[in-house]
């Protein structure tokens, strides 16, 4: 069976089913199941994932009777329903991601233990499909915000958002083994859903988007159109008062993007997640169904983000009062909450724009997310997360085995293994590269089976070299991003910018000569008749930046952040004498780039010399030079509690002392 996969946030379609499907993105990834990555920063993240992430996530779901509630509902065991209402989401993730892993790396015992759980799943689902163990194991004595009957409570009961994960899975699982076992679960749910809700039958929208998401992935798989017409359904539900009349004051509208119809949205507004998935759903839905008005709405909601709403790191979400967006230009740095689950939704949402028009500003953003925002959620062991990714901290942060409410880790897992897929895309006339990661790729394409080998030790060095092998002489177009922060923009908007005027532009060489392009879209074009073996060579100038925000971001003014090539970096009081927020960085201070092979599995560190500012007893403030080392932001954290900072004052009164 051909395979065209959907892992996260990369399509994956069914080539069985696509003939059902007329519609779609006119930009196709490369599965991720066709990428093999061999480099030094991302392959052992990957194995990291598979052979640690998963099993522990899986333990913790245990230890934490995660999965005995099914097994609870499903009559195999006796006891209360323990944890939260979407605890059975949590489980789901993890089943997502580790058929992902068995997409890429055959393992019995993992695949026995799927099938075992997949059982108890399908024992808990109440015979007309309904499957919700909180309520199953006992509708008398529910956990708090769950309804008292079926639906009655969907601003907060997260029915709809659990079985929209068990949607994803039940897909990554069929597609990675051919087994129906979880997806028949999901068919069977799916059809009591859509019988529950439409067009004169209940109208109220999902609390938690993710439903939309998950059956926009059945219908790839089934070619059934319902489950496309339930997505935008429900999509098109939101912000009417038929939806908006069950909110409390603690749970407004906004708060669920429930204000205003999707089409009259224009601003990011409330629960960053959950917006994220949303905007997620709409662009998934204005691929497959043409709806012009769905794309106005997302591309006016981009640029308020990007323009006004974005990290520096790439994550989104300032505050934690709701886990929600700030006012336009409200980023602060010390109480930023940036959930990890947000950098994900955001990295998501930026594939399928880049998906639906082409412009590498979409993959600009989702790789400052990727490096930065997103990564710094996992620990290198594989074992602690961050929840919220702060840009400040006083000490008070530290990396955590779990969470009551562990949306992250299991979210973590399921990305990872689908990241080889958003390195490479293609259209009926081009070859996109989108990330730059060595590694073997296999591209069908024309006809004909292309492959591209990448070398190189991105993200420290920007020299990228590229060997092409056609199965015969071919012409055609290859589109070789060149990112935002190589063309003196570190975000496709004016909220960032660089002090300095960078002048160096990046070389483009074929086969050892240095050629002239064209970029259109952030893409160099190079189109020619590939033979086997030609090389291409991209030479992406790495100059230690530092970068100063828009006046009107208030927590930034009068400071600079530091970045080289993707990577944000950081200062942690471990390194600076056991102090970072005394730092100041004069904008004219000399820094000096090294790579130290022995911390921290391997990190690119910034040096130079810096003020050290001390407050005298009398209130005086002193300052003294000291030498000053900067890390990756994604690094921090793991040398035990500190003090930490992305932004620096170049004055001493910006300082805050």
């Amino acid at each position: 069976m051909e395979k065209y996969f959907l892992a996260f946030g990369v399509l994956f379609l069914l080539f069985s089913c696509s003939k059902n499907i007329r519609k779609d993105y006119p930009i196709r990834p490369v599965a991720f199941t066709d990428v093999h990555l061999t480099d030094d920063f991302w392959a052992p993240r990957l194995e990291t994932n598979r052979s640690v992430t998963v099993p522990y996530d899986f333990r913790k779901c245990e230890e934490t009777g995660r999965i005995d509630n099914f097994a609870k509902a499903g009559g195999l065991m006796a006891g209360d329903f323990i944890g939260i209402r979407y605890n059975d989401s949590d489980v789901f993730k993890v089943i997502e991601g580790a058929s992902y892993s068995l997409s890429l790396f055959p393992d019995p015992k993992l695949e026995k233990y799927l099938d075992d759980l997949i059982a108890k799943i399908a024992a808990a689902q109440e015979d007309d499909g309904y499957l919700y163990t909180a309520r199953t194991i006992n509708p008398e004595n529910l956990p708090p915000r769950t309804g008292k009957t079926r639906w009655s409570y969907l601003n907060h009961s997260h029915e709809l958002y659990n079985v929209g994960h068990m949607y994803e899975a039940a897909v990554a699982f069929y597609q990675a083994t051919g087994k129906r076992t979880l997806l028949d679960v999901a068919i069977k749910n799916a059809n009591l859903i859509d019988s529950v809700f439409g067009p004169n039958k209940l109208h109220n929208p999902p609390g938690h988007q993710e439903i939309e998401i998950g059956l926009i992935k059945l219908y790839r798989v089934t070619g059934d159109e319902r489950y496309l017409r339930l997505a935008k359904f429900f999509l098109d539900q939101r912000g009417y008062e038929r939806g908006r009349k069950l909110y409390t004051d603690l749970f407004t509208a906004e708060y669920t993007q429930d204000h205003k119809p999707v089409v009259e949205q224009d601003e990011a507004v409330g629960h960053a997640v959950r917006a994220g998935y949303m905007y997620s759903a709409m662009a998934d839905v204005a691929a497959l169904t043409g709806d012009k008005k769905y794309l106005n709405a997302i591309e006016k909601i981009w640029h308020n983000v990007v323009g006004k709403k974005l990290y520096i790191t790439g994550g989104i979400g300032a505050k934690s009062d709701g886990e929600a967006f700030g006012e336009n230009y409200e980023l602060p740095n010390r109480t930023a909450y940036n959930e990890t689950c947000a950098a994900i939704a955001n990295m998501m949402w930026n594939h399928r724009m880049f998906l639906l028009h082409g412009d590498a500003k979409y993959i600009d953003v989702l790789e400052r997310t990727l490096y930065n925002g997103f990564l710094s959620g996992v620990g290198l062991s594989g074992k602690e997360f961050f929840y919220p990714n702060p840009l400040e901290s006083g000490g008070e942060h530290q990396r955590s085995p779990w969470f009551d409410c562990s949306c992250c880790p299991t979210n973590v897992v399921r990305f990872l293994p689908s990241l080889p897929g958003y390195v490479y895309a293609e259209d009926d006339d081009a070859i996109y590269v989108n990330l730059f990661i060595q590694g073997k790729a296999k591209i069908s394409h024309g006809g004909q089976e292309i492959e591209i080998r990448q070398k190189t030790n991105y993200p420290w060095d920007g020299k990228i070299v590229f060997r092409i092998f056609p199965e015969k002489p071919r012409e055609f177009l290859l589109k070789i991003r060149m990112p935002n922060w190589a063309q003196n923009k570190p975000v496709p908007s004016d909220l960032y910018y660089y002090l300095d005027k960078k002048t160096e532009k990046p070389i483009l060489k074929i086969n050892n000569q240095e050629i002239s392009y064209v970029i259109d879209k952030g893409f160099a074009k190079i189109r020619r008749k590939w033979q086997a073996g030609d090389s291409v060579e991209l030479d992406l100038p790495m100059k230690i930046r530092k970068v100063a925000a828009h006046e009107k971001v208030a927590a930034d003014r009068g400071k600079i952040s530091l970045e080289r090539g993707p990577i944000v970096f950081c200062a942690e009081g471990v390194d600076n004498d056991g102090h970072a927020l005394n730092i100041v960085l004069p904008k004219d201070v000399s820094l000096t780039y090294l790579f130290n092979p022995e911390l921290l599995h391997g990190i690119g560190m910034l040096r130079g010399k810096a003020i050290a500012l001390t407050k005298k007893t009398d209130g005086a403030i002193k300052g003294k030079e000291k030498l000053f080392t900067a890390i990756p932001y994604y690094a921090w954290a793991h040398r035990g509690k500190g003090e930490m900072t992305v932004w620096f004052p170049c004055d001493e009164k910006f300082a805050g002392l």
